[in-house]
């Protein structure tokens, strides 16, 4: 168990979770320990997913230094260094404490002091606050102690200069922490739909993002927002200081307002175009979420195997790209993607068990379980608690990248944390650029829109307009004269009718009641939500649920070495009645089963499908982004951890029999050469360490023996030596 729940969530669930962590909690890193203060704080915060990626990577960091500045091989990230025009000055440090004590102690200081101060306004700083001084006692640590002159030895002072330059870099990174990350350009272009009302009258711009009011907003988080009209989130965080993102993936669009930065631009969503009918990409699009909507009824008689035997293990090179391949990659009618799951797991040789659940228990269950709802530690979040789910399997071995020696609880925590953090920074970054630039609209406004048009099927039929939603038979149909959705006096005559979710107005106490599918006006169609959290206040494309996780799945992937869960499976329990929020249920004890970080990206992807929340153009595209960028931030992080041995220079595996790696921190290219004992070059390349410190070299044409490896610049200077043992 891996996750905590809303204030609604059943005592029985957070009960399993509070004994699952005890038995760990003798043996958790100082790393760790923190780590869970942090999503502490998230969760008695503001749901807003970037503030918090933010504050996940900066914190990370704050461990990563003050561990890094007592590793020799290691070296830091911040410290000493200059980002984006920012210059943390840093002279060494020296003191007479024992390293693992100096470590967990500016550790401590270092979070406990970005904390303090990062959510200083949250509506639950008094727990917050409360939670991290108690940790601090337990420690020993004195939190009156607040000098930063880390000169004179003490470990503390270190932690605190490592907060409060992290703190100055964050008051000037583009993210307006000063004024509460409030838009400083950004301007919808559509009138903010009211949802106490039917239809959606004021969606002049149906290809963008619109407001939403309800008379109470809650956040993912339980807060109540005021007005009840939340702004867009982030649409400006492009202009963030990101953590591995460059130049060459970035694409800027400048507007009379701003500059919009767009890393790993995927370029248009679709838009809106005239009739066509379901063959309009678009309405093709937003009409299949409400069609999956349907799904949402455990009393269907629909049962489906959610195990790894049946779920998941699609490769991602075969996601859609053109509207034909999208159509075959969705099930429309039936829910779910063309995933075909794992014939055995591979850690007991044995095929998954059949786990055979309601289909409308699972489609909930999911949309519920990804959407972090009340109480939340937002996706960034959620991902480190399913990483800290997986540091405490007893199967895990502790190797980086599989490989190696197996490191210690807290070197294996600070770096994992260091790059996750890093990924869900840059994701939040990417993901919230392209956002803000192509503000595209939501499934609750673009299918209110189009049922107020009418259909856009048959010319023959009434309604008939081009900017109508597509008739499907069964599930998108026109209301006829003697439907009990025609009202007593037919004044509902010819609109569009849904066979959807019926809404949160049918549930009047969530711990009984289901809402169930039927026969609804489309104009009133509800997301699966509750009504005072209807869509998060952000623009759709590209889905933030997708591109977050599919980088983490890249990162615990390469991380771990085995694309698998510890085991061969990640598991979370789901008990009958007890775990929905939003309505009754599940009807059944069920679990959540992964064989791979990947297939549980992929499943929080469909979920938010179910949810009601982006239709499939929001889903690839991001998936395809959070590919990308996970690949690429963990390359970025690792370059730190050998980057005290990359200034010496290295060389490994040493002996060897087919491919070397050398390691030598340069931001040029490189002739590496071969000589054997007698001084003749039998091999020579040029190379480019300046990506991430490594070259490649294939040594298995040599014969067996001493050879030396030797690096030289473009005027032949020799710059670093080394033996190399053929075998």
């Amino acid at each position: 168990m891996f996750r905590t729940f809303g204030f609604n969530m059943k005592k029985v669930v957070l009960l399993f979770l509070i004994l699952a962590v005890s038995a760990t909690a003798f043996s958790q890193s100082i790393a760790r320990k923190w780590n869970e203060e942090v999503l502490h704080g998230i969760r008695n915060d503001f749901a807003r997913p970037v503030v918090h990626a933010r504050n996940l990577f900066h914190t990370s960091v704050a461990m990563y230094d003050a561990w890094a500045v007592f590793n020799n091989q290691a070296a830091p990230y911040f410290l000493g260094s200059t980002i984006d025009g920012f210059t943390c000055e840093f002279e060494g440090f020296e003191t007479s404490e024992p390293v693992s004590q100096a470590q967990k102690k500016s550790i401590s200081y270092a979070v406990y002091r970005l904390i303090k101060h990062r959510f200083q306004n949250s509506p639950g700083k008094e727990e917050i606050f409360e939670s991290i001084d108690s940790l601090m006692d337990e420690l020993g640590y004195d939190i009156n102690y607040t000098s930063s002159n880390y000169k004179n030895g003490n470990p503390a002072a270190l932690g605190n200069y490592v907060a409060e330059q992290l703190i100055a870099f964050g008051l000037q990174d583009g993210s307006n922490e000063a004024n509460d990350y409030e838009n400083r350009f950004y301007e919808p272009l559509n009138k903010a739909l009211n949802l106490d009302f039917v239809g959606n009258s004021t969606l002049e711009y149906p290809n963008h993002w619109q407001p939403l009011k309800v008379e109470n907003w809650v956040d993912q988080s339980g807060n109540t927002i005021p007005g009840g009209q939340p702004p867009f989130l982030g649409p400006e965080w492009g202009a963030v200081v990101p953590f591995s993102l460059n130049e060459n993936d970035l694409k800027t669009y400048s507007t009379p307002e701003f500059d919009y930065n767009c890393y790993f631009d995927p370029g248009d969503p679709w838009y809106i175009q005239d009739y066509l009918g379901i063959d309009d990409p678009y309405k093709w699009s937003f009409a299949m979420v409400s069609v999956w909507s349907s799904h949402l009824d455990p009393t269907d008689n629909v049962m489906i195997d959610i195990s790894p035997a049946s779920i998941g293990n699609f490769n991602s090179a075969d996601f859609p790209s053109t509207f034909e391949e999208y159509k075959s990659f969705y099930d429309y009618k039936n829910g779910g993607d063309p995933s075909k799951g794992h014939n055995k797991n591979p850690v007991t040789g044995n095929p998954y068990q059949e786990q055979l659940v309601p289909r409308g228990d699972y489609a909930r269950v999911l949309a519920e379980f990804w959407a972090d709802g009340p109480d939340s530690e937002t996706p960034p979040g959620h991902w480190f608690t399913i990483l800290n789910y997986v540091n405490d399997q007893p199967e895990l071995i502790k190797k980086f990248k599989g490989t190696g020696e197996v490191l210690s609880d807290l070197e294996w925590d600070i770096k994992s944390y260091f790059i996750l953090g890093g990924a869900m920074h840059d994701v939040a970054i990417s993901a919230w650029g392209i956002k803000g630039y192509y503000d595209y609209v939501r499934p609750v406004s673009a299918v209110r829109y189009m049922s107020d048009q009418g259909q856009s099927s048959d010319p023959n039929l009434p309604r008939y307009n081009p900017h109508g939603l597509p008739l499907i038979e069964d599930y998108i149909e026109l209301v006829e004269e003697g439907d009990p959705l025609a009202g007593a006096f037919n004044e509902n005559l010819h609109k569009i009718k849904l066979y959807a979710w019926r809404g949160p107005g049918e549930i009047a106490d969530p711990n009984v009641d289901e809402a169930g599918v039927g026969w609804i006006l489309a104009e009133e169609w509800f997301p699966y939500q509750r009504p005072s959290f209807v869509t998060p206040p952000f623009a759709g494309y590209v889905s933030g649920h997708s591109t977050f996780s599919r980088a983490a799945a890249e990162i615990l992937t390469t991380l771990t070495g085995d694309p698998y869960f510890p085991g061969g499976m990640g598991i979370f329990e789901v008990k009958k009645n007890e775990f929905l929020v939003f309505e009754q249920g599940p009807s059944m004890d069920m679990e959540l089963q992964w064989a791979t970080y990947r297939d549980a990206s992929d499943q929080c992807s469909l979920s938010r499908i179910w949810g009601g929340i982006h239709p499939p153009i929001d889903d690839i595209p991001g998936r395809e982004i959070g590919e990308k960028l996970g690949k690429h931030a963990f390359e970025f992080a690792e370059t730190y951890f050998t980057k005290g041995v990359a200034e010496k220079g290295a060389v490994y595996p040493n002996p060897a029999s087919d491919f070397v790696t050398i390691l030598y921190e340069s931001e040029k290219t490189l002739q590496v050469s071969v000589f054997d004992l007698q001084g003749r070059q039998v091999l020579s390349q040029l190379s480019d360490f300046k990506q991430n410190n490594k070259a490649l070299l294939n040594v298995s044409a040599l014969q067996q023996g001493m050879y030396f490896i030797t690096l030289q610049n473009n005027v032949e200077q020799n710059l670093f030596t080394t033996r190399l043992l053929r075998n």
